[in-house]
């Protein structure tokens, strides 16, 4: 589309409609891809407030030939949610549940309403809606109409179609329609054109669908048979938004059962739980899922086997749910190798948290190499599944590609992603003759080439050979009676383009990026590690679960260019250069970067472990590259020097008096780029190495002893971070203490070292280089030696374990440091694990650090915590200072948003006499500012109590 006819679009938008209107670099490039291997380039996005708007855009476009495409979370895997002319997005306003009806068992919703905010609202009458892709904290339930999406509970309560009762619709044509069985509220043009093309193919229609639970593919016109009663419903369902756009959706509601167990079966390997799966149907399951050990390896808790059949059953209560369990284990005893009953509701979430995680971890194939979907669902008749997948694997053997299948085994639907090579013309051969291959093979299998998420860009091309030219032709002749013009997601199941068109890779960069970082799981490649995201979209669930972090910026702010999938997208169109044309000088990518709180949580949190800070640190590098920074850069970035400098100065009382002082404190702050409404930390006097430094002279005068003199077991170097060192010395000598009373000897650096964490998180890198490589000569003797190093600031201590190797690739140094470091209460586990600590017996509350939580494990910490009495979780989520990020002029309101999500609720709930923990520095700052709370460092909690 030529720019002035964009232009004059928007134009014509912005007068007719009151919802968000987004033409703009950003809104479009977050909306040319979803999680499927497609792109296309919208025009712009419009997020409609009701269905007037709706059928205002509709009206617009019309006009003007513009094709429209309905999107909710962007999860479809068949790129049937890509961008192309106008994309209405419903995830902003259309998101409400309009009535809840218990008794009816039915609710009326809104197309952007989140799946699981429908099983939320249900389940307090003791309801739930049965379809439950494993996307479900974030697919909205248009999106699941427009794909029939099903999810493991389908053995059970169906696909969406089975529990959609009525559609209000809008055709491309402006039609307002009631979708429902018969006919009567059709428009008479819809009505007569359905009749006809119904009654005269009444043998093909019942003859022409094969008979299996999961067929997902092509237009459900069997549902229009007069035997049942032509549900229009289930006819619209699964039609990709190519028909109709939904506005709102009567649906079915199931009794959810009052208590679950689980029955995880091990089998020798897939084959024998793929052909055991539809004999436990009988049982009444609720789910019959299947996975491999390919696909988790490493994973805890499963039973003895090479692949296994997880197995949800319900009951009344707890007893009956596990007895139902127990019931299915025995009845599976003669084929299975070995079998875990669990009835404990954590326990189950953490075993389905293997499954669900499985669509981003098959991302990846068991030597890092990239896989991707295409022919990620296909389905066939339960009992064929068996042979259906040695055929398969044996087809892919024989294109030499390798994929890891898993999924809905009691359904006979496998999820598989395949190391297609997209990036090079032989690659897409190859893609495309297996693709045509395995359709072959599915049918010869009676099967479906979609079982779940529909036929999109990936596999309509294909549909004549599952149907027949017949019958596809039928489907053209449906897609024309509701969208003669061919407005509605054009390309798309009825005249598909090429499923070797359209492909997301084909705009980016084909030799590697100049980077800095060695992005050693990429290969050094950096187009590599942003495809890493493929937008399976965890980083948008909206309420944290458990100890994880990912995404508080999208928690605060609801706004997609503020996840991590929406920062990675940014990045992808600033490789490809079609959408972001300015390359690393990208003020798109720069702003959406802007609110990245760098806490690292999509490291860990991720399937995939996209690592947004490190990609942030980048493209900041890149972004500022002989250019005049933000103040905040030169202020906070180089903090370590202008503590260091104060600390020889001997200023640290000076500085606290005039920071004490309104009008000078607001000009520092000005002056630094730091936010109005912070409060300048306070310096300490007497900083920590300088104490250390007394304290071995004086040990040296009044016993010749060196410092360790109180230990007499392995000797540890205690890493004197800035914070601990200038703003928390406190810290550093309470770990003194109980690192000494475990026994050890303590040791600390004799020069200067810093991890270089603040040049790295503000994108300063050949600067971060320089202070690493002098912390490694200072460091050398040490690691010389192979004296283990203790970090006790959570943030830096990360930094050495990734930041440096990742940075110094060349060095071998910085990976022996990475290797060397440990935290805190690791460092007493491992070398001191006969001591036990002071028992405290006290109940705490607080957080987990961000970086503790994705980079250095919190195991050690728990359960030195338990072992000293100290009951209680911690929160999961970031505290929101997150280093210099909350401390910047113009992130205060997220900062505070961040902490008010878990963090500061905890803490003021919390019984008199709870012991307030936070080992990092900014989480006690935050805590602090905001609260009026101290908190302490697990370290100085448990000094106070030594003898």
């Amino acid at each position: 589309m030529a720019d002035h006819q964009a232009d004059e679009l928007e134009q014509a938008l912005r007068r007719a409609v009151r919802g968000d209107v987004s033409f703009d670099t950003a809104s479009r490039a977050l909306m040319t891809m979803d999680a499927s291997n497609y792109r296309r380039v919208p025009a712009g996005v419009v997020a409609p407030r009701d269905a007037d708007d709706v059928a205002a855009v509709l009206a617009v476009c019309r006009e003007r030939g513009v094709p429209v495409v309905a999107r909710g979370g962007g999860t479809s895997i068949a790129g049937q949610a890509t961008g192309l002319g106008v994309v209405l997005d419903f995830t902003r306003h259309m998101r409400g549940i309009l009535s809840l009806d218990p008794e009816g068992r039915t609710a009326v919703v809104q197309p952007g309403v989140i799946c699981d905010d429908l099983r939320t609202a249900a389940g307090a009458h003791g309801l739930t809606f049965g379809p439950d892709p494993s996307t479900h904290s974030r697919c909205t339930l248009g999106g699941m109409i427009g794909n029939n999406s099903c999810g493991s509970h389908s053995v059970a309560w169906g696909t969406t179609a089975d529990n959609v009762h009525e559609l209000d619709v809008l055709t491309y044509g402006g039609e307002r329609v009631r979708a429902a069985q018969g006919l009567h509220d059709l428009p008479a043009r819809l009505r007569d054109g359905v009749r006809s093309l119904a009654g005269q193919h009444l043998a093909l229609l019942r003859t022409g669908f094969p008979e299996l639970p999961r067929r997902i593919s092509g237009y459900a016109l069997d549902e229009l048979l007069p035997e049942k009663n032509a549900d229009l419903a289930r006819a619209l369902t699964g039609s990709e938004g190519t028909l109709g756009v939904v506005t709102e959706a009567t649906v079915r509601l199931v009794e959810a059962p009052g208590a679950r167990a689980l029955a995880v079966l091990g089998y020798p390997d897939e084959s024998a739980a793929a052909e055991a799966a539809h004999t436990l149907l009988p049982y009444g399951p609720l789910t019959v899922e299947g996975m491999a050990a390919d696909l988790v390896a490493g994973a805890t808790g499963l039973p003895k086997g090479g692949a296994w059949l997880f197995v949800e059953v319900g009951g009344a209560t707890r007893e009956e749910a596990l007895s139902r369990a127990q019931e299915v284990a025995r009845a599976a005893a003669g084929a299975t190798t070995d079998h875990t009953v669990v009835a404990d509701p954590a326990g189950q979430r953490a075993l389905w948290r293997v499954r669900e995680d499985a669509s981003g971890t098959a991302t990846r194939t068991p030597d890092g190499s990239e896989a991707w979907p295409g022919w990620e669902d296909c389905a066939v008749p339960p009992p064929r599944l068996g042979a259906y997948l040695r055929d398969f694997r044996a087809l892919m053997t024989q294109h030499g590609l390798r994929g890891t299948p898993y999924g809905h085994f009691g359904d006979g639907c496998i999820h598989v992603r395949i190391d297609f090579d997209l990036l090079t013309e032989p690659g897409i051969r190859v893609f495309r003759a297996f693709s045509a291959d395995l359709a072959d093979l599915v049918v010869a299998h009676g099967g479906s080439l979609s079982g779940e998420h529909g036929d999109g860009l990936a596999r309509a091309e294909l549909l004549p050979r599952m149907y027949g030219t017949e019958m596809v032709g039928l489907f053209s002749r449906f897609k024309d009676l509701w969208d003669p013009e061919g407005g509605l997601n054009p390309g798309v199941l009825a005249r598909p383009q090429r499923l070797d068109q359209n492909l997301r890779f084909d705009p980016l960069p084909r030799r590697p990026v100049d980077v800095e970082f060695g992005y050693p799981h990429d290969k050094g490649d950096f187009s590599a590690a942003v495809r890493r995201c493929v937008g399976v979209a965890k980083c948008r669930n909206e309420s944290v679960s458990g100890a994880g972090v990912m995404c508080p910026s999208y928690r605060v702010t609801g706004e997609e260019k503020h996840s991590t999938r929406g920062r990675a997208r940014l990045l992808h169109e600033m490789l490809a250069g079609e959408v972001v044309q300015d390359g690393w000088r990208s003020e798109e990518v720069r702003d959406a970067l802007d609110l990245c709180l760098s806490c690292k949580g999509c490291r860990s949190d991720c399937p995939v472990e996209v690592d947004m800070a490190t990609y942030k640190a980048e493209f900041l590098h890149h972004h500022y590259e002989g250019r005049v920074r933000p103040a905040a850069h030169y202020s906070m970035g180089w903090l370590p020097v202008w503590l260091r400098a104060a600390s020889l100065l001997r200023a640290a009382p000076a500085a606290n008096a005039l920071a004490g002082v309104g009008p000078l404190a607001a000009l520092a702050k000005r002056l630094g780029g730091i936010a109005p409404e912070r409060d300048i930390p306070e310096l300490a006097r007497e900083p920590f190495t300088r104490w250390w430094r007394d304290r071995v002279r004086g040990a040296a005068r009044e016993a010749g002893a060196g410092p360790g003199r109180h230990g007499h077991g392995q000797t540890v170097v205690l890493w004197p971070d800035t914070f601990t060192n200038h703003l928390s010395p406190s810290v550093g000598r309470s770990a003194v203490a109980v690192l000494e009373a475990a026994g050890l000897r303590v040791v600390v650096p004799p020069r200067p070292v810093c991890c270089g964490l603040t040049w790295v998180s503000t994108g300063q890198l050949d600067r971060a280089r320089t202070v690493m490589r002098r912390t490694l000569d200072v460091m050398a003797p040490a690691l010389d030696a192979g004296l283990p190093v203790v970090g006790l600031e959570p943030s830096c201590t990360a930094a050495l374990r990734t930041d440096l190797p990742e940075l110094l690739t060349a060095d071998p140094r910085a990976a022996r440091l990475a290797g060397s470091v440990s935290t805190f209460a690791q460092a007493l586990e491992r070398y001191a694990p006969d001591w036990r600590p002071p028992r405290i017996d006290r109940p705490v509350v607080g957080q987990t650090h961000c970086h503790q939580h994705a980079v250095l494990g919190d195991a050690a910490e728990g359960r030195l915590r338990e072992r000293a009495g100290l009951t209680g979780a911690l929160s999961g989520g970031c505290c929101g200072l997150a280093g210099n990020f909350g401390f910047e002029d113009g992130h205060y309101e997220v900062s505070a948003a961040c902490a008010e999500e878990q963090l500061l609720p905890s803490v003021r709930a919390a019984a008199p006499g709870t012991e307030v923990l936070a080992d990092g520095y900014s989480c006690r700052t935050q805590l602090t500012q905001l609260a009026g709370q101290k908190g302490r460092h697990l370290a100085e909690v448990l000094a106070d109590r030594l003898p």
